[in-house]
């Protein structure tokens, strides 16, 4: 099933333009692509503000930051290298916070089993996304199997 906001359900669920709303670390977001895009912004109150939004809104909000040109990103403030663990442990977390906390986006997991996930708008190269394509897909495979 390749996920994609304009999608049938479940892929349109599963997309992180999907609103599921989930708390990490007190700080509370609407939904993944919010969440995603807030790391591009080196101040925590503009990034919170940004973690608040869903969709195109999101993602056209950090669409203008330059955070390639030193693989920078930041959470709560502190900056964070694109190509560490830190950052892959800080997905995991909100991944986690996500399912734990929204029904919404842990039944649309659950109405994908036995379905291969896709992403096939996705980029690869890490340097230049926040989110691989292989980072989300295995991710949301992980969580999903999970479900009891």
């Amino acid at each position: 099933m390749d996920i994609k906001s304009g999608g049938t359900y479940p892929s349109s669920a599963l997309s992180n333009f999907a609103g599921h709303r989930f708390t990490i670390d007190d700080v509370e977001c609407y939904s993944m692509e919010g969440f995603l895009q807030s790391l591009k912004f080196k101040s925590a109150d503009v990034a919170a503000s940004v973690c608040k939004l869903i969709g195109k809104m999101a993602k056209s909000r950090g669409r203008p930051k330059k955070w390639q040109r030193d693989q920078t990103l930041y959470w709560k403030g502190v900056p964070i290298k694109r190509n560490s663990d830190e950052y892959q442990t800080l997905i995991d977390r909100a991944y986690k916070a996500m399912f734990e906390q929204s029904e919404s986006f842990r039944n649309a997991l659950k109405a994908s089993e036995g379905m291969v996930l896709t992403h096939s708008m996705g980029r690869s190269k890490i340097n230049e996304t926040v989110l691989t394509e292989r980072e989300f897909c295995s991710r949301l495979t992980k969580l999903r199997d999970e479900i009891d």
